[in-house]
């Protein structure tokens, strides 16, 4: 997921403690469009199922193609595209993903499906290699945490609203009706960052900076662990949850407990963004915990509404703020090249999701449901490892400057 920031060009003229909310919104709208076509289907999986006639565990892999989508494509064509325009680059993303769900929406054929699924996570790739830094240009340094943090509300809200109602409008009127509904409200996307997204240029051929040398930046390879790792624990579950919750005895309320989870991810979303630029660290090492404690319920084979509801709360409340606070940490610790160490985080984040989406349908197929939170328990451990080791570079104590 994020970013291959131009630093060529000035930040837009906005008043002293004032942030260009429309276009911030418009991106965040973006970054909801984008997030909600990866995790759709993951509450419509027994639909979509039935309909192109394959088990859920390969329904499943509709998240997982998109990832590598992106994963494969992310860092080839940021470095081809980096001297586009970045609105007509945006704009050309957002397009990708109206033309992909719309393909996916009319498709009745598992390969043309899965290949549509591919086109939208490669349009992803472009978009995330802009997103975040676009936020980070919209604002004056002391304001660009809080503007990223608008950005990025349209995960939770993806998760929150998006994937419930998305739930909601598939069981009441078919599946491909939510997905149709995303080309919709694709096209005016486009037309909002037409008329409120300020234009930026390019970077010029003589100032980009091999994408891999940020490796060697002390505290970038730790991120990027944690990234890959913890982002493999999230999906493990998540992409398998509408299963889980009919293993539970949940299944006819998947949507509610989705609501449930997205709401706490709001929240979680509105404590990362007041208290980033002084407690990262502190924030990341409670979401682990929070979502360690979450899984626990969640592994627990016991038919109780309570558990699994308390179970998405705590889930919730620890994810929410995942992607401000790895955004975060590899821009802070990657110094002069940020860009290079969020070209890669956009990549590992999705070479994670990928291998998410196929642990999960082995665990799946071979253990069964229960077997997905207890696999997520076993990978935060290294994640929590390295978070606490990494207390000079990468998660230091004390945030080193910043916005």
């Amino acid at each position: 997921m994020t970013t291959q920031t131009p630093t060529s060009a000035p930040p837009v003229a906005e008043p002293a403690g004032r942030l260009p909310l429309s276009a911030l919104l418009a991106l965040a709208t973006a970054v909801f469009i984008t997030s909600l076509t990866e995790t759709l289907p993951a509450g419509l999986l027994p639909a979509i199922s039935a309909d192109l006639h394959v088990s859920e565990s390969a329904t499943g892999q509709t998240v997982t193609v998109y990832a590598v989508g992106t994963a494969l494509t992310a860092i080839p064509l940021t470095a081809a595209t980096a001297g586009w325009r970045r609105k007509r680059l945006l704009q050309s993303a957002v397009a990708g993903f109206a033309v992909a769900n719309t393909v996916t929406a009319l498709s009745s054929d598992y390969p043309l499906t899965m290949a549509a699924r591919f086109v939208a996570g490669v349009a992803a790739g472009l978009a995330w290699a802009l997103l975040a830094g676009y936020a980070r240009r919209l604002a004056p340094p002391h304001l660009q945490g809080r503007a990223l943090a608008i950005a990025m509300a349209g995960i939770p809200v993806a998760l929150s609203l998006g994937v419930p109602a998305g739930t909601f409008l598939g069981t009441a009127v078919g599946w491909r009706t939510a997905f149709l509904t995303m080309t919709g409200l694709t096209v005016l996307l486009i037309g909002w960052i037409a008329a409120a997204v300020p234009d930026f240029p390019g970077q010029r051929r003589g100032a980009r900076v091999p994408m891999l040398r940020s490796l060697t930046v002390p505290g970038v390879s730790p991120v990027l662990f944690v990234t890959l790792v913890y982002v493999l624990a999230h999906t493990l579950l998540y992409a398998y949850i509408a299963t889980l919750l009919d293993d539970l005895g949940q299944g006819a309320a998947t949507d509610l407990v989705l609501l449930v989870f997205g709401a706490a991810c709001l929240l979680s979303i509105w404590v990362v963004g007041t208290y980033i630029s002084r407690r990262l660290r502190g924030l990341t090492v409670l979401s682990v915990l929070l979502i360690a404690a979450g899984a626990a319920l969640f592994a627990v084979p016991a038919e109780q509404p309570a558990l699994v509801y308390t179970a998405a709360t705590l889930w919730g409340l620890g994810w929410g703020g995942v992607p401000t606070l790895l955004q975060t940490a590899v821009g802070n610790a990657g110094g002069d090249q940020a860009d290079g160490a969020q070209a890669m985080l956009v990549t590992l984040w999705n070479v994670a999701m990928a291998g998410g989406g196929v642990a999960g349908g082995i665990l799946l197929d071979t253990l069964g449901a229960v077997s997905l939170p207890r696999g997520l328990l076993l990978l935060l451990v290294p994640v929590l490892v390295t978070v606490v080791a990494a207390r000079t570079h990468g998660f230091p104590a004390a945030r080193r400057g910043g916005a």
